[in-house]
């Protein structure tokens, strides 16, 4: 087992460039079943984490289809890498077409002790620019925790939206998503690999486009509402192919909840604020 310390990767920066091609986008909208976005005008909310994406070589990716840690993520032995949840500013839109940078800088690392075993999480701030100008503020939770059974079935049930829309995961909706994202995490396409060596009963649905689809839910609803925050969470899995619900509720004049449900209790969570 490697020893590490923990502190050792705050502070570490990674710079990743991309065109913010159309092309590409066009491709995303394909793989959420959304309408695509013309050259110009604004990414759809969230869509920037199909974009400023880093690859690696074969012989730098771990067994389960991740980059290899030890890099710019800390190394983290055996565990198995999630992503939790995170926080987002919107300061203004992306645009399609316009080249962009995102820069990234590892600010906190700690490891707790869970009910299934150690967990270390690791908090990375992101910031999206283009032109020379913030558009994104974000921080993104990760988490790796010792191989255990994974947390599978809900125990809060969910709540009666205002709105509502569901999703069937298909496994070809997974592999495009996993596809545009440059995304190698087996547990989104290789079943084998899901259910036995991480005792899953079947495909994960990635956790950024549920995150991606409350937000269509929202807008799609309440249209016109200018989205300034995010923060959201995940609970459980959602498992492919049953369908998933994402809904929501406004809290009032500028802020809402959401959320995403399978089976009828919650799965992931996210509060919203927003300008009418």
């Amino acid at each position: 087992m490697t020893t590490m310390n923990p502190s050792s990767w705050v502070g570490r920066t990674e710079e990743c460039t991309d065109s913010v091609d159309l092309g590409h986008i066009e491709k995303v909208a394909l793989s959420l079943n959304s309408a695509a976005p013309a050259l110009g005008s604004e990414l759809p909310l969230l869509w920037h984490w199909t974009l400023f994406i880093k690859g690696v070589p074969y012989d730098q990716i771990g067994d389960d289809g991740h980059p290899q840690r030890g890099g710019f993520l800390p190394t983290a032995d055996n565990r198995n890498r999630m992503w939790a949840g995170g926080r987002l500013e919107f300061v203004q839109p992306l645009r399609v077409g316009t080249p962009g940078k995102r820069v990234s800088t590892i600010a906190a690392v700690n490891e707790k002790d869970g009910r299934t075993g150690k967990l270390l999480f690791v908090t990375v701030k992101h910031e999206y620019s283009q032109e020379g100008a913030l558009c994104i503020s974000e921080e993104q939770d990760i988490v790796y925790r010792e191989p255990s059974p994974p947390k599978l079935e809900g125990s809060i049930a969910a709540l009666k939206g205002e709105w509502s829309e569901t999703t069937v995961p298909s496994t070809v909706m997974l592999f495009r998503y996993s596809a545009v994202t440059f995304n190698g995490h087996r547990i989104h396409y290789d079943e084998p690999y899901v259910t036995k060596a991480e005792g899953y009963p079947g495909l994960v649905v990635h956790g950024p486009m549920i995150a991606t689809l409350m937000c269509r839910a929202f807008v799609n609803a309440n249209p016109g509402k200018k989205v300034t925050s995010f923060s959201y969470r995940g609970l459980r899995p959602l498992i492919a192919p049953r369908p998933f619900q994402t809904s929501g509720v406004l809290l009032g004049a500028d802020s809402a909840q959401l959320w995403a449900e399978q089976d009828g209790t919650l799965a992931h969570q996210a509060e919203l604020r927003f300008t009418p």
